[in-house]
């Protein structure tokens, strides 16, 4: 009954904004007819479908803000309107009470929140879907964040998501335009977000591989994790002090480099895609500060680490390829580096989707380059690929959406930030460091520690080889001898048999010639 009920509520809320049309756009019988026509009354249509669709998920509560949030990153298969509508989620939801989040930091610890914290600030600074955070300071004087997940999200969360495939289902067998969206993968892929986010100590993970990749680039800031004080359910961090990037004039009267700041944030996209393949896959406004503290002095700080994105070496290759090969129109290269990396079937013929590719890309070539977006020109290409039956990698369409993120922030604070320009250089450059000399030396380094290992037993080493050498060498002529020396005593066999058969024909013929036998 419980499972009925919410489902019922999920239902007549979807129908009351309207969204009903998408499950039985195709839908022509008589009684489901009559049945959207008894739902609309009352129902209010001057609001376009995306922002319907936004205020519904509202309306169901934290866990269907999430979903999306994570479906605003499908711009492979939602349009455009609907996108935009759903990137506005906001993760402002009302907080949990405050002995609540004290009893889940104690619980998680086994220890008085007083024995943990000097002082603890039961009004939390932020609070979203899934977890909020309530400033802190460590008996040390050291300052901190604490994340605290929210109580009982775990079962809220599949019995929510088994209402979620349940509509998927009847999306995909009600609507030829449901199947097309692919309600039930979307479902699933939003499954896989929401339980990584749940488990805290890995987004406390993120953060500390994340920390490490950006140490030396002197450009962000990540928190440093106090791991005595992390579980799966609350997390403890130092505590950023920076100003929201979204203040713009706030930033520009502290002093801060605008266009610097967006150009930097473009490095640091670039260099955690292409060099370490392991990106901030939320990069939001919320999600972002810049410090003002004189030591940092406008370098970006991150936030929440839930989200990461990963790529291999294929996938960095494969990116750096086309982008490269958009810039210089060569769109048969793109063509073919799709059927190369297998996402295209290899029967697909090269000027066909050449033709697609070229279709996408030249009109981006009629602006100028800064109003060229990389992300849009990815997108269509994912669109495109559809057609040629490919299937789009989820990390990629994670990556399409960040890059959006990074093309908005960055034209946010320079409309006049020229992508290309600051991209193209870093894509060369690291494109050179894959092919030639200094990729053989890169390798080289990469491979030095073990070489290192090697080094000292190499004369060891070597000494065995020869050993082995030697031994095999002796072991062959012995072999050699063995056989020669059973060739030799057959020979000697023989030469007894013939010559003990002549004697002993020898003799008897004495013995016959005496007896009178032979004369």
């Amino acid at each position: 009954m419980r499972y009925l009920a919410r489902l019922l509520v999920i239902a007549w809320t979807f129908a009351r904004f309207g969204l009903d049309d998408l499950a039985l756009s195709g839908f022509r019988q008589r009684r489901a007819r009559l049945l959207r026509r008894l739902i609309s009354l009352g129902r209010n249509w001057e609001q376009p479908r995306g922002a319907r669709l936004r205020l519904a998920l509202e309306r169901l509560g934290p866990i269907f803000v999430k979903f999306g949030q994570v479906l605003s990153t499908r711009r492979d298969l939602l349009p455009r309107d609907v996108i935009e509508e759903l990137s506005r989620l906001q993760d402002r939801v009302p907080p949990f009470p405050a002995e609540q989040s004290r009893a889940l930091v104690e619980k998680a610890f086994g220890k008085p929140i007083e024995q943990l914290f000097k002082s603890f600030e039961a009004e939390p600074v932020a609070s979203a879907s899934i977890a909020q955070v309530h400033f802190a300071v460590l008996h040390d004087g050291r300052e901190v964040a604490v994340k605290v997940l929210r109580p009982g999200m775990l079962d809220i969360i599949e019995d929510d998501l088994a209402l979620l495939r349940t509509l998927a289902g009847w999306v995909e067998r009600l609507s030829a335009d449901g199947r097309r969206l692919k309600p039930r993968e979307v479902v699933a892929e939003f499954d896989t977000y929401l339980h990584d986010e749940l488990d805290l100590v890995r987004e406390a993970a993120n953060a500390a591989q994340l920390r490490r990749n950006m140490d030396g680039l002197d450009l962000v800031l990540v928190p440093e994790m106090h791991w005595d004080l992390c579980s799966s359910e609350v997390i403890v961090m130092e505590r950023m002090h920076g100003v929201p990037i979204s203040q713009l004039q706030r930033l520009k009267d502290a002093g801060i480099d605008i266009k610097k700041l967006a150009r930097d944030g473009v490095t640091i996209f670039f260099t955690q895609v292409f060099r370490d393949g392991f990106f901030h896959a939320d990069m939001h406004p919320g999600n972002i500060q810049v410090s003002l503290d004189p030591a940092t002095f406008g370098r970006y700080v991150a936030l929440d680490f839930g989200i990461i994105g990963t790529l291999t070496e294929t996938d960095k290759e494969y990116l750096a390829q086309n982008f490269i090969a958009f810039f210089q129109r060569d769109y048969k290269r793109v063509a073919e580096l799709h059927i190369a990396s297998g996402w295209v079937p290899p029967e697909t013929r090269v000027d066909e989707l050449e033709s697609a590719v070229r279709a996408v890309c030249e009109p981006h070539f009629d602006r100028p380059l800064k109003d060229i977006s990389l992300g849009q020109v990815l997108m269509r290409l994912f669109q495109t690929s559809r057609r040629f039956n490919v299937e789009i990698q989820p990390q990629l369409v994670l990556l399409q959406k960040t890059l959006l993120n990074i093309e908005g922030l960055g034209r946010q604070l320079d409309p006049e930030l020229d992508l290309w320009a600051t991209a193209k250089p870093f894509l060369e450059r690291w494109m050179n460091e894959q092919v030639g000399w200094r990729a053989f030396v890169n390798q080289l380094k990469k491979e030095a520690p073990r070489y290192a290992q090697l080094f000292p037993e190499l004369p060891r080493l070597l000494h065995d080889a020869l050993k082995r050498q030697t031994e095999g060498r002796e072991r062959a002529l012995l072999l050699a001898l063995l056989q020669e020396q059973r060739g030799t005593n057959r020979l000697l066999r023989m030469a007894l048999f013939v010559g003990f058969g002549f004697t002993a024909g020898l003799v008897l013929a004495q013995v016959l010639v005496r007896a009178g036998w032979l004369t």
